[in-house]
């Protein structure tokens, strides 16, 4: 006899709520809210050489803070995640660099990094993660991909799936030698171009946290919101992506893949 899988009810409510938080980033909406205006005029505010200087000093900034700030985590998995600890600790980072300006948002990037990067392993963590496992702490670093989208994106219908292949074929070029090390080979030039490709989005939602922070409104309370901002909607999508992933686990891909459709088609109705 056949027995066929089927998720829980708990499950599907679990899936839907992920849904919601994968295909429907809202950085860019949540911070029109706090600004009071649209984000895109805000970003005209940034001068052109910012983007530049964003660009070389993204790179390094995840590499550095995926190596040094979730391998020392404690890989133990189940334990309740912390949120509101790290809300506490970007709000911190944010109300520092608001005081000084948008040259302050380059330099305080590193920590915002390093603190959204704690935050997303503690959710994974708490999803069932192992954190001792170089695949986990890739993933952790695919959150901050995801909690990115592009107007490509949204021109190509391309959703979660879509963007995790996108990922996942970055990933298939990495010679399996350097995974099974368990530590990330940074000049690896496949590694070179995945780390490129997260990059590249994680900084579309990096350059709207600069633009509402260039809105003038309360200088130190200004960048202490907009990072607590900043941090939940990556808390967000990071319980999100983890929840698929125990989903897949606990039922195989496939299903899960084909629950989460479920939730797709009757969307486009």
């Amino acid at each position: 006899m056949t027995i066929t899988l089927q998720l829980t009810p708990e499950d599907v409510k679990a899936l839907g709520i992920a849904y919601k938080y994968l295909e429907h980033p809202s950085m860019a909406a949540r911070l029109t809210n706090f600004v009071g205006l649209p984000i895109e005029r805000s970003l005209k505010l940034l001068p052109k050489t910012w983007y530049e200087n964003l660009r070389q000093g993204m790179n390094r900034t995840l590499l550095t803070a995926l190596e040094s700030v979730i391998s020392p985590l404690d890989s133990q998995s189940g334990i309740a995640a912390q949120e509101g600890y790290h809300k506490l600790l970007a709000a911190t980072s944010g109300a520092l660099g608001g005081l000084f300006g948008l040259p302050a948002v380059i330099a305080e990037l590193p920590m915002s990094t390093i603190i959204t990067l704690r935050a997303i392993a503690d959710i994974a963590r708490s999803e069932g993660e192992n954190l001792g496992d170089l695949h986990t702490r890739l993933a952790c670093l695919e959150v901050l991909a995801l909690g990115g989208r592009t107007e490509e994106d949204d021109a190509a219908e391309t959703g979660y799936y879509g963007i995790r292949i996108a990922l996942a074929l970055h990933l298939s070029k990495v010679p399996e030698k350097v995974l099974e090390k368990g530590i990330l080979e940074p000049s690896h030039p496949a590694m070179v171009v995945l780390i490129a490709a997260i990059a590249a989005r994680f900084g579309i939602v990096v350059t709207e946290k600069a633009a509402a922070q260039m809105v003038p409104i309360l200088g130190a309370l200004s960048g202490a919101l907009v990072n607590i901002i900043f941090i939940q909607h990556f808390q967000d999508v990071a319980r999100a992506h983890f929840t698929m992933r125990r989903l897949e686990r606990k039922y195989g891909p496939d299903l899960v893949r084909r629950e989460y459709d479920i939730f797709s088609r009757a969307e486009r109705k």
